[in-house]
């Protein structure tokens, strides 16, 4: 059985929408106040990206994001849920260390920044090595495959994956071995809609999709993206489901406009002293600055 939607989610619960063929929804926050809406609509997955270096933090790439700034953003995150599962990414060259410090970023996730398990991107040898030590130190993985924005500079920049037979294959095999090293679930990104359906039919633990199509077991977006608060070039896969960039652009211009005028504040914003101290600023001025003295001549 499904628990109710108002308990905590976990691993066990994923698992089970998978086995029921219920759809997985995640999204991307890197900020409380994001955060506690996602939250309270119902999404089962909130993942602190390390993408907040390009939508938040103004990086070209996710390569700069550092663990500093990843366990900043995640603290904020799970402070603010009450129900989703809340995953941190783990920045680049931050596992790819001696198995003991990459544990420790890890753990740091979740002893420092309240989250519920980790993702790391690939599938290498020495990468599920991390993964089944991870989960030996009780730390839940998801896995990463496909697109690896990680990994930009070896493929040559953000492009589709899996098109041809090699490269299919290793994604789909690098699927298998996170599932057989532990890992909880498998994201797959910009993979043909195909092969998502193929590895998603062939793995127990859940994929979630991004820009991988509508077979895998959920879907995950940037949030900045699917609320139209990035004005950049966006992927193919991304649906805006609002134009918060317009509607606070809007808003800001009138609240200048306003501010220009002297129509705001109202008298509905302002705070005023009661009748019995109506002299009072006057006289704490007049106290504080004194009066003005004739400039001697």
């Amino acid at each position: 059985m499904v628990k109710p939607s108002n308990d905590r989610v976990t691993v066990c619960y994923l698992q089970e929408l998978k086995k029921q063929k219920k759809k997985i929804s995640a999204l991307t926050a890197y900020d409380y106040p994001i955060a506690r809406l996602l939250d309270e609509a119902g999404v089962d997955i909130i993942l602190v990206g390390d993408s907040l270096g390009m939508v938040v933090l103004g990086y070209e790439t996710t390569l700069p994001v550092t663990m500093e700034e990843m366990i900043h953003h995640t603290k904020a995150v799970a402070r603010a849920r009450k129900r989703a599962m809340v995953i941190g990414d783990m920045p680049y060259l931050s596992f790819h260390l001696s198995l003991r410090d990459s544990i420790e970023n890890a753990a740091r996730f979740i002893k420092e920044g309240g989250a519920d398990g980790v993702k790391l991107e690939g599938a290498s040898p020495a990468r599920l090595k991390l993964v089944e030590a991870l989960v030996e130190a009780e730390i839940p993985v998801m896995g990463h495959v496909g697109l690896t924005p990680q990994s930009v500079r070896k493929i040559g920049g953000f492009r589709v994956q899996g098109k041809e037979a090699e490269q299919a294959e290793a994604i789909f095999r690098g699927a298998l071995a996170l599932e057989k090293a532990g890992a909880f679930s498998v994201v797959l990104e910009s993979v043909p809609a195909e092969l998502a359906a193929e590895i998603t039919s062939a793995l127990k633990i859940p994929t979630i999709g991004i820009g991988a199509g509508p077979h895998c077991d959920g879907q995950i977006l940037v949030v900045n993206d699917m609320l139209g608060l990035t004005s950049d070039y966006l992927p193919r896969f991304v649906k805006k489901y609002a134009d918060l960039s317009g509607v606070i652009s809007a808003a800001v211009q009138n609240y200048i406009a306003e501010v220009g005028r002297g129509s705001y504040p109202e008298e509905a914003h302002c705070y005023h002293l009661k009748k019995e101290n109506a002299g009072l600023a006057r006289k704490v001025r007049q106290k504080v600055a004194g009066k003005k003295r004739r400039p001697v001549s």
